[in-house]
């Protein structure tokens, strides 16, 4: 009984939790998937979160950040960004001038974070070459690691490292090696629903006009669905469309074409048996949604 009474009261302590942070930093929804997170921060593990573009997967990361008052690097994955340049390592001239010392190790933000205690966000981790992903590993294990000619980084209490990742199949990432992959908790973030996606465009686009949002929304949900486009546009692609009619100070046919083509067309990508310009598919989109109401 009392371990029952005691899973139920963490149990809410978590739902407190994640109700002041969609509270406080303006988190639309995404109750299940900040439980995740803040169990796994409660429970010091790392955290792998997976989706496309435009699904909030910074933004939970760093509204957990804030709400534990906690100092937040961001990486963004890059083939470039060597072991080195994670960890850390030599500047030669105080090498030279003081010997292999501490005053000469420039710290990267792996061993930043640890230090600070810390979380690192490693956006799109599947970017990165797989020397720089390998030198995670003693961190994640252990909270360890090894300076040459120094010796041990221990982390102090509360580092975590969140990463994201992008699907596979998108272009220019890497698989995750099994090592690595297993040292995190995995947490997947899909597309909202309609009327949370209508919420943070209300929020974000700064426009209170419900048609607009309405349309804007909708048209960014019939790229995810139309047979010619093989990836949609993300909720940033409705903020975009929503402000831009809201300042353009009319919705019409002929506006709303316009604007969607602009706040969308490189942000969809085109299966490669369509022979239609992206122009034409959006305004098909555009159309198609617009004819109920014009």
């Amino acid at each position: 009984m009392k371990a029952e009474i005691s899973k139920l009261s963490g149990n809410q302590e978590v739902l407190r939790i994640v109700e002041e942070i969609q509270r406080t930093y303006g988190v639309v929804g995404r109750t299940d998937e900040l439980i995740q997170l803040v169990v796994a921060k409660l429970a010091g593990k790392h955290v792998l979160i997976e989706g496309p573009v435009g699904v909030g997967k910074t933004t939970i990361g760093l509204a957990l950040a804030k709400y534990f008052d906690q100092k937040f690097i961001r990486i963004d994955g890059d083939e470039r960004f060597t072991e080195s340049k994670m960890v850390g390592f030599f500047d030669p001239p105080i090498v030279l001038k003081k010997g292999w010392t501490w005053d000469a190790f420039v710290p990267g933000p792996l061993v930043q974070a640890m230090i600070n205690g810390g979380i690192l966000f490693l956006n799109e981790i599947n970017r990165l070459p797989e020397g720089t992903q390998n030198a995670l590993l003693p961190a994640l294990d252990e909270g360890i690691v090894e300076i040459p000619k120094l010796g041990e980084v221990k982390a102090k209490d509360g580092f975590m490292v969140i990463a994201t990742q992008n699907p596979e199949e998108y272009v220019g990432t890497s698989v995750l090696s099994e090592a690595l992959k297993d040292r995190f908790i995995w947490i997947k973030l899909g597309y909202q629903s309609e009327e949370e996606e209508k919420e943070i465009v209300r929020i974000k686009s700064g426009c209170d006009i419900e048609e607009i949002i309405d349309f804007a929304v909708k048209v960014v949900r019939m790229t995810r669905e139309h047979p010619e486009i093989v990836r949609g546009a993300s909720v940033r692609g409705a903020i975009d469309i929503a402000q831009m009619i809201h300042y353009m100070g009319k919705f019409d046919v002929d506006t709303a074409i316009k604007v969607s083509i602009a706040s969308i067309g490189k942000r969809i990508e085109i299966s490669e048996d369509s022979t239609r310009p992206v122009e034409k598919i959006i305004e098909e989109i555009v159309r198609s949604i617009l004819s109920k109401n014009f």
